[in-house]
C-alpha cells in the first residue's frame, strides 16, 4: 500500500470530514440551547407547556435517530398539501434532524443537573434578594453546567460518530468518501483511515471539554 494511494484517499475523505464537522457545530450550537429551552418548559407549571415538551423529548429519545432523518429528508415531502414546500436540501434536512434529536437527549441531562442543585440554593438566593433571572444565570446555571458537563462531553462525542448517518440520506460525508474508495478498489484501507479521523475527531473533542470542566471546577 503506496503512500501515493493513502494521499490520493485523505483528499476526498477529509472534504468529507469538513462536512462532518460543520453538521457537528451546527447541531452543537443549536441543540444544546433549544434542549434547555426544552428542560425549562417540561418544568414550566403551564400544563400544556409542559406536556408537550414531555412529549416531544419522548417521542425523539424513544425513536431511531436515523428514521427521524429519513422522515423529514423523503418523508415530509410526502405529506399532502404542504409536502411540496417541505423538500429541504438534505445537508439543511439532516442539520434539521440532528438538532431536533440531539436537543431532547441534551433536554434530560440539563434535567438531572438542575435536579442536582440544592433547594437551598434558591432559598438562599432570595433571602439576597435576587430576581429569578439573576437566581437562575447567577446561581443555578452555573451549578447545574459543571454538573452536566461530562454528560454532555459524552453526548457531544456520540454526535461526532452519528454523522455517520449521513450516508443514509446521500451527503457526502466521510464515510461517504470512504465506502466509494471501498467499492472501487477493493480494499478496506480507507475504512482504517476513516476510523482513524473519526479517532482523532473526538480525541481533540475530548482535550476541549476536559479543559472546559478544569475551568468550570476551579472558577
Amino acid at each position: 500500500m503506496s503512500l501515493d494511494y493513502i494521499m490520493t484517499l485523505l483528499k476526498p475523505m477529509l472534504e468529507g470530514a469538513q462536512i462532518t464537522v460543520l453538521l457537528f457545530i451546527i447541531a452543537i450550537i443549536a441543540s444544546i440551547p433549544l434542549g434547555f429551552l426544552l428542560t425549562l418548559a417540561a418544568r414550566s407549571k403551564i400544563k400544556p407547556l409542559s406536556w408537550f415538551a414531555h412529549t416531544y423529548i419522548y417521542v425523539m429519545r424513544g425513536t431511531p435517530l436515523l428514521l427521524q432523518l429519513l422522515f423529514i429528508c423523503f418523508g415530509l415531502p410526502m405529506l399532502p398539501v404542504v409536502g411540496e414546500y417541505l423538500v429541504l436540501d438534505r445537508f439543511v434536512a439532516a442539520s434539521l434532524g440532528f438538532i431536533l434529536n440531539y436537543a431532547a437527549y441534551f433536554a434530560e441531562i440539563f434535567r438531572g443537573g438542575l435536579i442536582s442543585v440544592d433547594k437551598g440554593q434558591y432559598e438562599a438566593a432570595h433571602v439576597l434578594g435576587l430576581n429569578r433571572w439573576q437566581t437562575m444565570t447567577r446561581i443555578i446555571i452555573p451549578q447545574m453546567i459543571r454538573v452536566a458537563l461530562p454528560a454532555i462531553a459524552n453526548e457531544s462525542i456520540t454526535l461526532v460518530k452519528d454523522t455517520a448517518l449521513l450516508y443514509a440520506v446521500a451527503v457526502p460525508e466521510l464515510l461517504h468518501f470512504a465506502q466509494t474508495a471501498v467499492n472501487r478498489d477493493f480494499t478496506i484501507m480507507p475504512f482504517f483511515l476513516a476510523g482513524i479521523i473519526y479517532l482523532l475527531m473526538t480525541l481533540v473533542l475530548s482535550f476541549i471539554f476536559k479543559w472546559i470542566e478544569r475551568r468550570f471546577r476551579y472558577a
